[in-house]
């Protein structure tokens, strides 16, 4: 039994979302987005280095070595899985580690809107799942991934660094290939999916040019695509896709998304109204013909304007979301203020015995 794996349970039992190990402080969980310390004393460089590596294989030792970094699948019998990352710091090497959930979390339970659900229907096109690290993006993926599974009879490839959720198939056969271990890269897992007669595939996420255009391919040749990017709205994670491409290509990638791309969701967790947990409020973007020709003539900073009127579509601002689940008393008025962009909407809501100082001046 490795060292951490002690820590790993108290984190599990404690409910917590990750667990930090850095040199000089005790272990830290996250628990409903805030940290707090285990009751342990610092950890010590050796201490550290003999505790990460009895987690990591030679492959992984010489990855870390080479780059500064390592992300690693890790799992216990009886204890569950987990996504540690292996990180090189000033102080020292340290750890992240996600706790992944025992099961695939089903889309009603995730909190999120019915029309994500209707999403797992598309046969062919591009989906954006959109945010900031730490915001439920991959459960979102392996919520719709579980849609498919359990509803359509077609095969799904995921490419993933490192697999999470774990999809046992059902309807459809799921093909789940970790990158680093069953192939080099995205790029190279996405070349090699095209021979693999898949009906689905999922990038877990999109991080370079030859990556992005490849999956811009793969969603142009009949096959319905499902990835994640790290941006911070549904219109911006567009111009996050154009920045990737030298700018004598943005028209025909422009071209591309106006005609591929089906939907982006970009997503946040707040605290919920009780103080137990976090929330999900999503932003949705439909690409329907208004927001195509956007798309297609560059215009992006014209797209809230049009999902700010689109909700027969299925479509909703941020802050439209914020606004629905206050008013539902699902999440917290204090934090959505904090995170909403236009903040009188928010105002209304927010209690006498909030105090937010200045940033009522807003």
């Amino acid at each position: 039994m490795a060292r951490i794996d002690a820590f790993l349970e108290l984190g599990r039992q404690q409910g917590c979302s990750d667990i930090h190990f850095t040199v000089g402080l005790p272990p830290l969980v996250r628990i409903d987005g805030e940290l707090s310390p285990v009751q342990f004393r610092a950890l010590e460089q050796e201490e550290m280095k003999s505790m990460l590596a009895e987690v990591m294989d030679d492959p992984h030792k010489k990855e870390f070595k080479q780059k500064g970094s390592v992300d690693i699948s890790y799992s216990v019998e009886g204890l569950g899985r987990f996504r540690i990352n292996v990180l090189s710091q000033q102080t020292g090497p340290g750890a992240v580690c996600r706790v992944i959930p025992d099961d695939v979390i089903p889309l009603p339970k995730l909190g999120l809107p019915p029309f994500v659900a209707s999403l797992a229907e598309i046969p062919s096109g591009l989906i954006l799942i959109t945010g900031a690290a730490g915001t439920g993006k991959s459960s979102t993926l392996a919520g719709i991934v579980d849609e498919i599974n359990r509803t359509r009879t077609v095969t799904v490839l995921t490419l993933e660094s490192p697999i999470e959720f774990v999809h046992k198939s059902q309807k459809a056969l799921v093909i789940q290939r970790e990158v680093g271990t069953h192939c080099r890269a995205y790029a190279e897992g996405l070349r090699s999916a095209l021979r693999q007669d898949p009906d689905v595939i999922v990038v877990a996420e999109m991080n370079d040019e030859e990556t992005i255009r490849l999956a811009l391919e793969a969603s142009e040749t009949g096959h319905l695509v499902l990835a994640t990017l790290h941006t911070r709205g549904a219109a911006q994670s567009i111009d996050r896709i154009l920045d990737a491409f030298p700018q004598s290509s943005h028209q025909q990638i422009r071209t591309t998304l106006a005609e591929n791309l089906r939907c982006v969701l970009y997503q946040e967790l707040l605290r919920a109204a009780d103080g137990r947990g976090r929330r999900a409020a999503v932003e949705i973007l439909v690409v329907n013909p208004a927001i195509g020709q956007h798309i297609r003539e560059g215009r992006t900073f014209q797209i809230p304007s049009v999902m700010a009127t689109g909700r027969r579509a299925g479509m909703q601002l941020m802050d439209q979301a914020l606004v629905g689940l206050v008013r539902a008393e699902e999440i917290d008025p204090e934090h959505a203020f904090l995170v909403a962009k236009d903040k009188s909407q928010i105002k209304p809501f927010l209690r006498e015995s909030d105090d937010l100082g200045p940033l009522l001046e807003l």
